[in-house]
């Protein structure tokens, strides 16, 4: 999702009654892109979430036709096509329909970590517009953090355009060092061991108590982390500099937010002024979101 998209929030039903709001009508979200909507697939979501919102799942077609505000032959096809299609039941003795157990399929590939990134992306377009440098969502994947979303095609100060998918180092960068000092301490022993089984930089720092010791405690009285250059990647080692807050639910990390800048252009602790109030105020807006 662009950040400056619409933020696409489905309209809920005012006021329920016991089987549905009657009279009211659902709205559609609205949404900007240059490829044309398929009408009859948005009329056919529309249905579900209206039937998702009634008792049980269970509604007849003139009910739908209300709740929705589409005409009542056409809840019919729609009705009849999700049928087919399993994800519709139809109940010979009433003619209404319910929701099948299929549904479930459609929410089977959506994680929580999708979730957060959905709920990010509008938020890191308005960070963007406050800090101009170009900020990352990273989350966890195995001892590394991976890129989920980013403003870097949109910032005029990006350096990268291609960011989406690339792993972060765990003890190099400041996303990296923000999560593992904000994670659970299972999950940090977990990664830690995977770090100490590799042969690289990385291991070496996992298995040196001091500079873990030395890392926690900084990162946790900080509330963020940072990278002043300290990775190597595409031979940009000394130039790159970066800022990261953990985003937390149930007291725990379970992604990073952070903002990227170039060394030569702002010096740390102006960075830090600058970068983290921005940071912050991101951050609870993202948290603010997973707990809604």
């Amino acid at each position: 999702m662009r950040p400056e998209a619409a933020d696409c929030r489905c309209i809920g039903i005012a006021a329920p009654q016991p089987e549905f709001a009657r009279g009211a009508v659902m709205q559609l979200p609205e949404h900007h892109s240059s490829y044309p909507m398929v009408r009859g697939l948005s009329r056919g979501l529309q249905v579900l979430r209206a039937l998702n919102l009634c008792v049980k799942g269970r509604a007849s077609s003139g009910e739908l036709a209300r709740l929705t505000g589409l005409h009542r032959t056409t809840v019919r096809r729609l009705l009849e096509t999700l049928v087919s299609q399993g994800y519709v039941w139809r109940s010979d003795s009433d003619d209404s329909f319910q929701l099948a157990l299929k549904v479930r399929d459609l929410s089977e590939g959506f994680t929580d970590t999708e979730w957060i990134s959905t709920v990010a992306s509008p938020v890191m377009g308005a960070l963007l517009h406050k800090v101009v440098w170009p900020s990352d969502l990273s989350l966890p994947s195995g001892e590394a953090l991976q890129v989920r979303e980013t403003t870097h095609r949109f910032s005029p100060l990006s350096f990268h355009r291609v960011m989406v998918g690339r792993r972060l180092p765990m003890l190099l960068t400041a996303a990296g060092r923000a999560y593992i000092g904000h994670c659970a301490e299972a999950e940090r022993e977990q990664i830690l061991k995977l770090l100490r089984a590799g042969g690289d930089e990385q291991a070496r720092l996992a298995s040196d108590p001091v500079y873990l010791r030395n890392l926690l405690a900084r990162v946790q009285a900080d509330g963020y982390g940072t990278n002043d250059g300290e990775w190597n990647h595409d031979q940009e080692k000394g130039k790159i500099g970066a800022l990261a807050l953990p985003i937390l639910q149930h007291g725990h990390a379970v992604g990073c937010l952070s903002v990227i800048y170039l060394l030569r252009a702002v010096k740390r602790e102006d960075a830090i002024a600058q970068y983290v109030p921005a940071l912050r105020e991101a951050v609870v807006q993202i948290e603010a979101g997973l707990h809604a």
